[in-house]
C-alpha cells in the first residue's frame, strides 16, 4: 500500500511520523503479548488469566491496522488529521460528509483490533 501524503476522508489521515508511532504501539503490544503468554504457561497459570491477553493483543492489533491503514482511529472519531512533522499536533476537519467517512474507517479499525485481542485470548485460554 503506497503512502499518502494527504488527507483522504474515509481512508488516509496520518503522515510517516504518526505511523511510525503506531508501528512502536503495535510491536510494543505484540511483545507484551508474547511475554505475558510465555509467563502464564511457565508458570502454569490458570488458564481463566490467559483471557488477559485481549489487551496487549488488542493495542498491537490497533497500532499494526493503523499503521497499516495509515489511519488513526481516535484521530477519525476526533475529526482530525496529521501529515506534519510532529506527532500530535492536528488540524481539524469541518465537513460532516468527511467526518462520517472518518468515523466508519475509525469504527473499523476498532472492530478489528477487538476481534484479533479476542481470538489470540480465546487461543490461549485453550492451549
Amino acid at each position: 500500500m503506497e503512502i499518502q501524503n494527504k488527507y483522504i476522508p474515509g481512508v488516509c489521515n496520518i503522515g510517516d511520523e504518526e505511523i511510525k508511532m503506531r508501528k512502536r504501539s503495535g510491536w510494543g503490544g505484540l511483545i507484551a503479548t508474547i511475554i505475558l503468554w510465555g509467563i502464564f504457561v511457565w508458570f502454569n497459570i490458570p488458564p481463566i488469566w490467559r483471557l488477559t491477553l485481549f489487551f496487549p493483543t488488542m493495542m498491537s492489533a490497533t497500532g499494526f491496522l493503523q499503521a497499516y491503514m495509515h489511519f488513526c482511529a481516535y484521530f477519525g472519531f476526533a475529526s482530525l488529521f496529521n501529515f506534519g512533522p510532529n506527532v500530535g499536533n492536528t488540524d481539524s476537519i469541518s465537513q460532516a460528509e468527511f467526518r462520517a467517512m472518518d468515523k466508519r474507517k475509525a469504527w473499523q479499525i476498532v472492530t478489528y483490533s477487538i476481534l484479533i485481542g479476542l481470538a489470540v485470548a480465546f487461543l490461549a485460554y485453550i492451549f
